[in-house]
């Protein structure tokens, strides 16, 4: 079964939508893995249909080598993100994680994606439900 790990901090807004999207079109078809910076991003993903959840440094950098697809804002990759709370140990694990990482580009860092075309989070979400289904079909 496809592990996949849903990264978020903050409130778990992103992840809470990208949680319920890949339940809403997987169903249990799929294990996923809520992964927060904090306890109230991972309990909104749980509440938004995750099968585990864990929350911290810890639970990052330990799941990070264990799942097929990491996904999230692409302020995950970069060191104290999320004002702070995605520690330069998490951005290292999940960057050097073996899983294939399918990122949001979202992000509050003053980093800009050159060549990305903005769009709403529901169009990104739904575009990240389309590449995860790509790579099902092709395993």
């Amino acid at each position: 079964m496809l592990k996949i790990a849903v990264i978020d901090g903050q409130g778990g807004g992103i992840g809470s939508l990208v949680v319920k999207k890949l339940r809403d079109e997987f169903k249990d078809s799929i294990e996923i893995i809520a992964l927060g910076t904090n306890a109230i991003a991972s309990t909104a993903m749980m509440k938004a249909g995750a099968d585990k959840g864990a929350s911290g440094e810890n639970a990052i950098v330990w799941n990070s080598g264990k799942v097929d697809i990491i996904t999230g804002p692409i302020s995950i990759m970069l060191p104290n993100a999320m004002l702070g709370e995605l520690s330069p140990g998490m951005a290292e694990a999940l960057s050097s994680s073996p899983a294939r990482k399918l990122l949001l580009p979202l992000n509050q860092e003053q980093v800009d994606i050159i060549g990305i075309v903005k769009e709403p989070l529901p169009h990104l979400a739904d575009a990240l439900i389309q590449r995860i289904k790509e790579i099902i079909k092709n395993v």
